[in-house]
Parts: C-alpha cells; sequence; structure tokens
C-alpha cells in the first residue's frame, strides 16, 4: 500500500484525481483514534495521511467559529483557542483530528451539552472521489439552501470524499465550572439518577457512569482508594450562583435514589484530577489484565430505556468468566463495555464477540442504535439492516454510486456488501 502525505487541497485533488482514473483504492486517515476498523485497507491501494495539513486557516471570534484544515487535532486546536477565551466541545480519544472526528460523526462526554460532530460543523471543504473540491456551505449559521451536504459527508467515514477543509461552531470557555462525583448500591440506581437529573430540566456538561469493575481498575491503575461502587461524575457549569443550585439540585436527586458519598470540586487542580480518572478509563482497565486486549461496545438508547439496558447487560456481563466493565455517556443514554480478553484463547475471542452481540441485539430491541459515537467502519455493518433496514441502505448505496462509481473511497466500509439494488 502506499503511503500520501499531502500538504494542501491541491495535492489532495490531484492524488484522488489520479486514483479514480486508474481505479485505485484510497483509504483518508486521520488520527487513528477509531476503533472499528475504519482504516483497514482490505483491497490495498493508497492511503492519503492528513497529518500535515493541520493550519488554523482563519478565526473569528466576534462570530464564535473557526476554519482549520482536517489534520488538525482538537486538543491542539484548543490550546490554539485558549487565549481567545474560547473552546472547540467535543472531547473523543486523545490524538482525535478534526477531519477524522468529522468522518465519524464522533461525540464524546460534552455531546450532553453541546450535541455530536454534526452539530458543531459549520460547513466543510470535501475533495470528491472524481477530484472536484466542493463547499457544503456558507458560514452562515443557518440556511436552508438545497441539500444538506455538511450532513451528509459527516459520518460518512471517507466513503464519499476526503475532508480537507472544516468550519466549526467555537463555546465560550465557561465562567465557573464544578465537578461532583457520587456512589451508589447498584449500577440501576445511578442510571436512574442519570435521567432524573435531565428530566429535572438542568443542563449538565457532563453526566458520566462508572461500574464498581471499572473504579477498581482505576483504584489499581493510579493506587488510588474509591469506593469500588458504581458511580456518577457530574460537571456543571454558569455563573457561579447558576452552578451552586444546580448542585443542590442534583444533590437532592442523588439523596432520593440512594447516593452517598457525595464530593465535588472547584479548585482547577481538584477538578482536573477527577475527570483523570474517566478520561483514562481505557488504559485503566489494562491494568487489570496487561496481556490482554479490548473489545469495545458503543450501544445508544432513548434516554428512558437506560437503566434497563444497564442493567439487562450488567447481569449478561456479571455472569461471564471475562473481566468487563461498564462505562456510559449516561446524560446521552450511551453505554460502552470494556471486554477483556486473551486473543490468543478462541473461546475468550468468542466469549468477547457474543458479549458484544448480545448487547448490540439488546439495544436495537430497546429502538436504539449499534453504534452511538464510534461509526460503523467494518465492525458494526453487520448490525445495520437490522437497525435500518434495507431500503435505507439501499438509498445509501445509490449515494454512494452517484457519488464514487468506481467504489474508490474506502472501500468495504459502512455499506455491508451485500446491498444492492
Amino acid at each position: 500500500m502506499s503511503l500520501f502525505y499531502p500538504r494542501s487541497e491541491e495535492e489532495v485533488s490531484n492524488i484522488v484525481k489520479s486514483c479514480d482514473k486508474h481505479k485505485v483504492p484510497i483509504v483518508p486517515y486521520g488520527g487513528a483514534t477509531s476503533i472499528e476498523g475504519h482504516t483497514l485497507s482490505p483491497h490495498g491501494g493508497v492511503c492519503i495521511d492528513m497529518s500535515l495539513m493541520k493550519n488554523v486557516k482563519a478565526l473569528h471570534v466576534e462570530d464564535m467559529d473557526v476554519v482549520v484544515e482536517s489534520g488538525i487535532g482538537w486538543m491542539e486546536l484548543n490550546e490554539y483557542l485558549e487565549p481567545h477565551g474560547l473552546f472547540f466541545p467535543l472531547d473523543p480519544g486523545p490524538g482525535a483530528t478534526i477531519g477524522g472526528m468529522c468522518a465519524t460523526r464522533c461525540s464524546g462526554s460534552l455531546a450532553v451539552r453541546y450535541g455530536t460532530m454534526r452539530d458543531n460543523v459549520i460547513s466543510l471543504k470535501v475533495v470528491l472521489p472524481s477530484g472536484d473540491v466542493v463547499k457544503t456551505a456558507s458560514r452562515a449559521r443557518k440556511s436552508a439552501a438545497g441539500y444538506d451536504l455538511t450532513r451528509l459527508v459527516i459520518g460518512s467515514e471517507g466513503t464519499l470524499g476526503v475532508i480537507t477543509e472544516v468550519t466549526l461552531r467555537l463555546q465560550k470557555i465557561p465562567q465557573h465550572s464544578v465537578v461532583a462525583m457520587c456512589n451508589f448500591p447498584t449500577i440501576k440506581d445511578a442510571a436512574d439518577v442519570s435521567i432524573a437529573t435531565m428530566l429535572s430540566g438542568i443542563q449538565v456538561s457532563r453526566l458520566e457512569l462508572m461500574d464498581e469493575v471499572q473504579v477498581r481498575a482505576v483504584n489499581v491503575a493510579n493506587d488510588k482508594n474509591l469506593p469500588e461502587l458504581p458511580t456518577l461524575m457530574f460537571e456543571f457549569i454558569g455563573t457561579e450562583a447558576y452552578v451552586r443550585e444546580q448542585t443542590l439540585i442534583v444533590q437532592k436527586i442523588i439523596s432520593e435514589h440512594r447516593g452517598s458519598d457525595f464530593v465535588f470540586a472547584e479548585d482547577p487542580e481538584a477538578k482536573k484530577e477527577l475527570w483523570k480518572i474517566r478520561k483514562e478509563a481505557l488504559w485503566a482497565c489494562f491494568a487489570m489484565e496487561p496481556e490482554y486486549e479490548a473489545m469495545i461496545s458503543d450501544v445508544c438508547v432513548p434516554l428512558s430505556r437506560l437503566a434497563e439496558l444497564i442493567s439487562c447487560s450488567k447481569k449478561e456481563l456479571d455472569a461471564s468468566p471475562l473481566v468487563c466493565t461498564v462505562i456510559a455517556h449516561a446524560g446521552d443514554g450511551n453505554f460502552h463495555t470494556v471486554i477483556l480478553f486473551d486473543p490468543n484463547q478462541e473461546d475468550q475471542k468468542r466469549e468477547a464477540e457474543r458479549l458484544n452481540n448480545f448487547m448490540v441485539h439488546t439495544a436495537l430491541s430497546m429502538e436504539g442504535t449499534c453504534t452511538g459515537e464510534h461509526g460503523v467502519g467494518t465492525g458494526k455493518m453487520k448490525y445495520l439492516e437490522k437497525e435500518l433496514g434495507i431500503e435505507a441502505l439501499k438509498t445509501m448505496k445509490r449515494i454512494k454510486n452517484a457519488l464514487d462509481p468506481n467504489n474508490i473511497m474506502n472501500p468495504g466500509k459502512l455499506i455491508p456488501p451485500h446491498v444492492c439494488f
């Protein structure tokens, strides 16, 4: 497989034109933090690595938007924006790039307040499979001008073109914030508090859940002594008075659902330390089984079904011989499980697959999705027909064929191979 590092949109266009002419497959490449096989190359071809295209092209402070090349990372971007009192609110895995985040329609822990990638992108520039460059929208905050090409490309996982430029909606850095944490006797109690908090109308900026196994992993990895119980973490933002009011209301909800050990932090270092627990959750799991690999589920259901989904899944996970931890963006109904298994043991691999399959089909039975924020890639294709129906997949295939008749853009991803007209 050949590897290209373009430095400009023109270079991307020339590479794509040549590949289309000779029918050579293309795999666009961002930060490589996705976990569903988005950057695999089953047909060989060319990989276009966007890591050298990472410039900030224009910052409009008064409009609260920024125009960037697609190879810039979200963490790099926020370092650039901080002196201006602004930030980009999506926070997926460290190392993720803006182009890849658009391609996979990612989100993160702040999505409960600010929405997912589709809600925070104003417009894109995309090199189509023909090599032509299309701008999907103007810089206006809203528009009714034709098909929404921006949203079509977001989540297309490199199957419709290569994203070269992104105009992003920004937010003001909050005036004040508080991080809180509390424990519960059961994971259902914790999930019920998540639902009750959202129904109360409080606009939390983060609402994260970890089960007792995940907390144990944190203790092992970081030499901490946290109570090994299902745990909720909240973040409240706004004026100091508003934040205190929110904290008191949530404290009352917690007390009504058997919550305990409610602690909160306002000091910047203390807040950072608390969120570090959640951000490093995946790596903490490997402290329990350093030689194992992880299979990570990513399902999402309507919020009212979250407690039922987690309770049902937890029974299955606890009965399994594998070590399984639960992590959830609970305010969104988005639920992950980290399933640790020995890659050299076929029975363990089959058990991990079985658990993942069980959770996906349970979520689908609750009108949920097989992927809340990790994308489809190759790993979730087999579930799409059950979730969306064959007519939706045929519609996607028609769009794909119209824009990419030679099927050069990330072939073998997203649309199941059996879908035809």
